[in-house]
């Protein structure tokens, strides 16, 4: 899980501005001096890369390990809460902790006494899933409209 999923699943990527052009990642890292220069990134802040080929997603300034490239595209500031900081790591540990609930193709199951079934916080098919889980938490950083 990573909070590029977070930000998908809620349609929101709490972009504070956007910068659109050509941009080097080299050595693992993206030159956004121009973003620095003018305070719009600051170090410890989000930021989303997209059209990337091989590295677009949310990351935290000054980022590393990133794949060298070339690309036209954007890089968008953002602002992510708190609160949603905190829900990302909630729903993070909570994904590990359940991670064999999630990867299991059974509903349920009984033999010899056992039984076992999977609890509510799933999708239309039943299957256990992070965005069923933690729906009511979500649903107040959703956005409808992606603008």
């Amino acid at each position: 899980m990573e909070l590029t999923d977070l930000c998908k699943e809620l349609n929101n990527w709490f972009d504070i501005s956007r910068y659109f052009g050509r941009f080097t990642i080299k050595d693992g890292a993206i030159d956004l001096s121009e973003m620095t220069t003018d305070g719009s990134i600051i170090e410890g802040q989000y930021f989303r890369i997209a059209g990337s080929v091989f590295n677009d997603g949310v990351y935290q300034y000054p980022a590393s390990g990133l794949t060298d490239e070339v690309f036209e595209g954007a890089v968008w500031a953002m602002a992510v809460p708190p609160a949603v900081t905190a829900l990302y790591l909630k729903i993070d540990e909570w994904v590990t902790a359940h991670s064999k609930e999630i990867d299991s193709p059974y509903q349920s199951e009984s033999f010899g006494g056992y039984s076992y079934s999977k609890s509510g916080g799933g999708d239309a098919s039943g299957n256990l899933t992070w965005q069923g889980h933690f729906k009511h938490e979500l649903n107040r950083w959703r956005k409808i409209c992606p603008y």
